[in-house]
């Protein structure tokens, strides 16, 4: 999962990022109302996003340079 991201163009990162952001958003309301099977998903969905976004930043610098 890791790798999984780092083949993707910036238009692409944005886009699995804010499916994401969504999913976590999601995610957030089913821990408060207690329907989440693994609650260690949370962990691993924000981490996710931690990556695409760093990959994205690396992209801008990367135009800049």
């Amino acid at each position: 999962m890791k790798n999984s991201f780092k083949n993707l163009s910036k238009p692409e990162l944005v886009a699995k990022r804010e499916e994401l952001n969504k999913k976590f958003m999601e995610l957030r309301f089913q821990l408060v109302v207690g329907h989440v099977e693994n609650p260690l998903q949370k962990r691993n969905m924000r981490r996710q996003i931690a990556r695409l976004n760093t990959l994205i930043r690396q992209h801008d610098l990367v135009q800049k340079a």
